[in-house]
């Protein structure tokens, strides 16, 4: 039956775990399996019908019948609409789905509850088995015999008096397993409130899904009322009672679920009972599901100057210039390039253990299976084994020692992928466990276990002024790390090209240069023999540098000593394993202010979770002390930000680069201030902000005009006032569901802190026939670079934008190039790019003047008949930025970037899910060259804040090994988590002489914005816990997970939990 009918789980364990079915059959033309039927007692469902098709049978079921009769199906068919995806429900089966009896499922507990059982046939006959607690055994298994197969699944219709509902809670509101999922049924005779029968099943509390069975108990034979129900959660507490280290953790958190569902089953009851006439008495409000419905949303763009030619393209909102190629599945990514003859596949071997000495690597069972060619090992570079940055080594391959799970120790090469991961799995490494690993940063800190240099600043005397304030308060916050997630994993081809070492390089990463210049060194060969190309990304987000460079330089010396081609695509489980992420950081603060909010000083200290190896961890922290400010003039401010050095594996640059974990430490001091005066949280960052001419902590001079515009502008187009009375008085009237709303500011620094990183180059070619060819440093990520660089270049040339291509980013056209990151990639490139045509357009002033009438094309011809060079080469030099620590000042930014955000949401205070209402964003982005590519990006970064702050979560085992690889385990925002109302204005009449054509990077400040959605959230949980009896400040960490957001609430149910104390027990997962 296994192999029959579609299971949920069988493609991602084939996939994932390395499980071989030999034979698959399909059961599509098995008619038995899809027959539909009907009886006087209910209806019999094909095993084989798709849930899709099985949501289609329900809801033409639906009409047919009295509502008494169909409380089943009802349940069931809103079920199914949880369940997966539309492209899951569209493959997945009922039959698979009873069968593969995985703990979480959302139709078992509600098939079993519903009293509905199996037909199955093998070659002893047929039976019918029913769905109940005797029907599941352990995870994944169930009383049916291995050679029995399930043919079809009865649904019974309920009598009168009976309800049957289905509740669940997971991560995110879609495509995502249920955290607890639970079917109910009771069922009263006639006028009677006394319960004859009932039945409650849950999920994900258990191996398997499980009855309630004492709970039931304690119900039937007594009237449905508070004293029953009050029994029935502490017999259901003791029943279904989950060890601390229960797999999946969250324990706390589940079993408040469970009551939580029950006590939202009771309201539902309720309200039948009363429907029914069985109760006269008033009953409390049923809880109405979040709100669902998208609303009209705004973009405001800016208004081109009147005097601008209609021809001019800059200021408009032009469409991304491969938009309809990627919306079709014809834009051509790394690992869509044909394959070559002879061309090899590689798969890495990575580390086991976390922190010991390789012992010893035997390879000797990987080269003797079929397709592979070699297993390369650290013996094999003929260059430099290891990357340098910031003064420490990387190993490429590991040789005596691992410092994480997951760091590469060899690789595999075959003739196809499948040959080269069974090399892989083949290949045995022994170790030597080394004592006291490090995870956590408590146990950095503990052993002082950091990467140097530690970076401290402060301006004004923190310790005096602390005498002099009224209030003194501390805290502090955790924020979780997060997957880049890009659609396009780590990706590439290595070709040699057959002579003098030459290599072609076809890879998806931000910094070209750096590439070619790792194979180079590791294969002890000039730069000038490695040509990297880059068509696109499919995303980056800061994780295409370092470790690209050394997987590059691993797949090179494949290419290199087998002399093929080599094509490396890491799989996702094998790109979240290996690549690390956004550092993790724990932020602590000492804040003193006065009675009217004044905050005059603030002593702060970062620690941030860096991982084996020190990649980019040290500018980051550099990064976060330059951000410690945000949009606040603190008089006395001191911050110190220390990168700690643990064995999980090592994490990188992300989109923001510490902004977003040092403003989301910033912002919940202000709040925290704000509670602790009982003062509204706007207007303790109002007093606060910056005014007038002013300067950083660095001594940096600039205007926060803009600032204070974006903020006032905000708080009127989002009637910020209003919907603050609007939310309070929300709260008044609902027990179960909050609002909160909260707005935040952000002042975003732009360009890289090290002048030499600022620079860019170009090599524009006309063509005889009028078409231009343009090359540029810049890679093409999704973000619009090549869009507005074409725009540049229609401006300057003055030619339409279809005149205008460009092919690539490649080493061969344009050297020496930077990476494309701090929202900095069109302000460099494009002014290379407008001094390149500038040289082409004063080339061509002699023939426009001999012929001011002539077309473009005429004009091109003709100077190629007069030899006048049709090619030339721009370069822009960059500002001249720098950072003096030692002097604590310096100019790292070009300009800054402002912007600010308001957001609503409503909370389920039960189970901890909630809605963004809607969000307004105003941006000051100078003059935006592209309106609708700029709008683009601030939507998207955003919502990966939105996901950063309240969704992502990555999990560890206490052994140091990443639980959370893949999409089942690890969520990024959806569609469900888009705001509702989401409103994007651009702030006008604005400028900004710093850059081209006045504009402004956009790419990373309004990540940090989507804290906001976090301190709604914690405003909706303080109007929670207030009813609860409970004030002042308290703690949450981000992400503001429904977890954490149900558990701060510290509702009835939750307080009945008990909690386990900490170090009494090994948990399931690290606090990271």
């Amino acid at each position: 039956m296994n192999a029959l009918i579609r299971r949920i789980p069988a493609g991602p364990d084939m996939k994932f775990k390395g499980v071989i079915h030999p034979l698959i059959i399909s059961p599509a033309r098995v008619a038995e399996l899809f027959d539909v039927s009907q009886t006087p007692q209910g209806v019999w469902v094909g095993a084989g019908c798709s849930l899709s098709e099985l949501c289609s049978v329900l809801e033409k079921l639906l009409p047919q019948f009295p509502e008494e009769q169909t409380e089943l199906f009802r349940a069931l068919n809103q079920q199914l609409g949880n369940l997966g995806s539309q492209q899951i429900r569209n493959v997945a089966s009922l039959g698979g789905n009873i069968a593969s009896a995985y703990p979480n499922s959302d139709l078992n507990p509600v098939l079993a509850a519903g009293n509905c059982k199996v037909s199955v046939v093998s070659s002893g006959g047929k039976r019918e088995v029913p769905l109940n607690q005797d029907f599941f055994v352990g995870f994944g298994k169930t009383i049916l015999k291995p050679e029995e197969i399930v043919v079809s699944v009865f649904l019974p219709f309920t009598r009168k008096g009976e309800l049957v509902r289905a509740l669940r809670q997971a991560l995110r509101k879609e495509a995502s397993f249920a955290t607890v999922t639970t079917g109910m049924r009771v069922y009263f005779s006639e006028g009677s409130r006394v319960v004859q029968d009932v039945s409650i099943y849950y999920g994900g509390m258990a191996p398997t899904t499980v009855s309630a069975t004492k709970t039931c108990k304690a119900i039937i034979g007594r009237p449905w009322d508070d004293e029953t129900l009050s029994q029935a959660y502490d017999v259901l507490l003791d029943e279904l009672a989950l060890p601390p280290s229960a797999p999946g953790g969250k324990v706390e958190f589940r079993r408040s679920l469970t009551l939580s569902l029950l006590f939202k089953f009771n309201l539902e009851v309720l309200h039948k009972l009363k429907e029914m006439n069985v109760i006269t008495d008033e009953v409390p409000e049923k809880i109405a599901p979040l709100p669902r419905q998208i609303q009209p949303s705004l973009q405001e763009f800016q208004p081109v100057p009147k005097a601008q030619s209609d021809q001019d393209p800059v200021g408009r909102p032009m469409m991304h210039r491969s938009a309809i190629s990627h919306a079709t599945g014809e834009a051509v990514y790394c690992d869509d390039i044909p394959r070559s003859d002879g061309e090899l596949f590689l798969v890495v071997v990575t580390s086991s253990r976390a922190h010991a000495k390789i012992t010893g690597v035997d390879v000797s069972a990987a080269l003797q299976l079929p397709g592979v060619v070699d297993v390369i090992t650290a013996e094999d570079i003929p260059g430099k084994k290891v990357r340098t940055f910031c003064g420490y080594d990387e190993e490429l391959l590991a040789q005596t020692e691992v410092s994480c799970i997951g760091q590469m120790i060899c690789a595999v090469v075959a003739d196809t992928k499948a040959h080269a991961k069974r090399g892989a799995a083949a290949v045995k490494i022994s170790y030597e466990d080394l004592p006291d690993p490090i995870f956590t940063i408590e146990d950095a800190v503990a052993r002082s276990s950091f990467y140097e240099p530690l970076r401290r600043i402060e301006r004004g005397n923190v310790t005096e002024a602390f005498k002099n304030v009224d209030h003194i308060y501390e805290g502090e916050i955790r924020i979780g790390g997060q997957e880049h997630f890009y659609m396009e994993t780590q990706s590439m081809l290595i070709v040699p090209v057959g002579e003098e070492k030459e290599f072609n390089v076809y890879i998806s990463t931000q910094w070209p240069a750096f590439i070619q210049d790792a194979i180079a060194e590791t294969l002890n060969i000039p730069s000038n023999r490695v040509t990297c190309h880059v068509k696109r990304l499919g995303g980056a987000f800061g994780g295409k540098v370092c470790k690209t460079a050394i997987l590059a330089s691993i797949a090179s010396v494949s290419a290199w000593k087998t002399d093929r081609a080599v094509r490396l695509v890491l799989e996702r489980g094998e790109d979240m394993l290996i690549t690390g992420g956004r550092h993790p950081v724990l932020g602590k603060y000492k804040v003193g202010f006065m009675n009217d909010g004044r905050i005059l000083a603030a002593d702060l200290q970062y620690y941030t979770n860096a991982g084996n190896t020190v990649d980019e961890s040290v500018m980051v922290a550099e990064k976060i002390l330059l951000h410690m400010d945000n949009a606040y003039n603190i008089p006395n401010l001191r911050g110190r930000a220390a990168a700690c050095r643990t064995n999980l594996p090592s994490n990188t640059a992300f989109r923001g680069f510490g902004v977003p974990q040092c403003l989301l430490v910033v912002e919940n001091m202000m709040n925290d201030v704000a509670v602790v005066l009982g003062q509204p949280a706007d207007k303790i960052r109002e007093v606060n902000m910056y005014h007038g001419p002013s300067t950083t902590h660095y001594k940096f001079d600039f205007s926060p005009v803009n600032l204070l515009r974006c903020w006032e502008e905000c708080k009127l187009k989002c009637e910020y006032d209003t919907r603050r009375t609007a939310v309070d008085q929300f709260n008044q009237q609902n027990r179960w569901k909050k609002r909160g709303v909260s707005i935040i500011p952000i002042k975003y620094g732009i360009a890289f802190g090290e002048g030499f990183m600022n620079q860019a180059g170009a090599l524009v070619h006309i063509y005889k026939d009028g078409s231009v060819l343009v090359s540029h440093s810049g890679t093409e990520m999704g973000q619009g670079i090549h869009t507005k660089v074409q725009q540049v270049a229609s401006r300057e040339l003055h030619i339409p934008t279809s005149k205008i291509y460009i092919s690539e980013t490649s080493t061969g056209t344009v050297p020496n190039t930077l990476p494309s990151a701090a929202s900095y990639g069109t302000d460099a490139n494009g002014m290379a790019v407008k001094n390149a045509c500038e040289i082409l357009y004063k080339r061509l002033e002699p023939i426009r003047q001999k012929n001011p009438k002539g077309s473009w094309e005429s004009w091109v011809k003709e100077a190629f008949f007069t030899k006048i060079s049709l090619s030339a080469t721009g370069y822009y030099r960059g500002p001249d930025m720098y950072m003096n620590w030692e002097g604590m000042e310096g100019q790292p930014y070009a300009y800054f970037t402002f912007a600010v955000c308001c957001s609503e949401v409503e909370l389920d205070c039960l189970t901890g899910d909630y809605r963004t209402v809607r969000t307004d964003i105003v941006v000051d982005l100078g003059r935006s060259v592209n309106p609708s590519v700029d709008i683009g990006q601030i939507e998207g970064a955003f919502m990966q804040g939105l996901g950063l702050s309240t969704l992502e979560e990555l999990k560890y085992s206490p052994f140091g090994l990443l639980y959370t690889r893949g999409p089942s385990q690890y969520k990024i925002p959806a569609v469900c988590d888009v705001p509702l109302k989401f409103n994007i204005y651009l702030l006008p009449d604005s400028d900004n002489p710093h850059a081209i054509y006045s504009s402004k990077g956009i790419g990373e400040p309004v990540l940090s914005l989507g804290t906001s959605v976090f301190f709604a959230i914690k405003d909706a949980v303080a109007a929670a816990r207030s009813q609860s009896g409970l004030s002042g400040t308290f703690s949450l960490d981000s992400p503001a997970t429904p977890e954490r957001a149900c558990l701060a609430c510290s509702s009835p149910f939750t307080q009945k939990v008990p909690t386990s104390e900490p170090g009494s027990f090994k948990p399931w997962a690290l606090n990271i």
